[in-house]
């Protein structure tokens, strides 16, 4: 069985990777959206509350599973026959970051590949750091986020005192 793994913060996730979720669950017999704990990034969402949102905005697609991961991607791949990764691109500066994140995971596990799949143009400007953002200042964010979790971003907020 062809797995893919679907990679990323996801904080939080947004209409944007649901749409590479949902596209990728079309592709592949299973996909595992693989949360990652990013110690390089400060994040509004702890990496549970992370993983429950991907698991409830997922709960429709009966090939696609949640995960979560604190480490190298690479090491998380190893326990998958030919595992192939999932990237969303939006724009060109996108490619460039994970073209060479590709490289890097082959030149560290030589069984792992990637593919790229451009985002639909509808969503080329979403991001979760615009979410965030947009979210801080009160701003409408109804239609970047997925509806079973709009509230829990917005009230994440009204705790943060943002």
């Amino acid at each position: 069985m062809q797995t893919a793994i679907y990679p990323g913060s996801f904080d939080p996730i947004t209409v944007g990777h649901l749409d590479v979720i949902r596209r990728a669950a079309n592709m592949f017999e299973r996909v595992i959206v693989c949360v990652v704990a990013n110690a390089n990034k400060k994040t509004l969402l702890t990496l549970e509350e992370r993983k429950e949102q991907a698991e409830r905005v997922t709960a429709a697609f009966p090939n696609v599973e949640v995960d979560s991961w604190n480490g190298l991607l690479v090491d998380y791949a190893k326990q998958f026959d030919k595992p192939v990764v999932v990237r969303g691109l939006r724009a060109l500066s996108d490619f460039e970051y994970e073209f060479m994140m590709a490289l890097t995971n082959k030149k560290l596990n030589p069984g792992v590949e990637t593919i790229f799949l451009a985002t639909d143009e509808k969503y080329m400007y979403l991001s979760s750091s615009a979410v965030k953002e947009i979210a801080a200042f009160h701003g409408d964010v109804t239609e970047f986020l997925p509806p079973e979790i709009l509230d829990d971003v917005l009230r994440k907020y009204q705790q943060e005192g943002s």
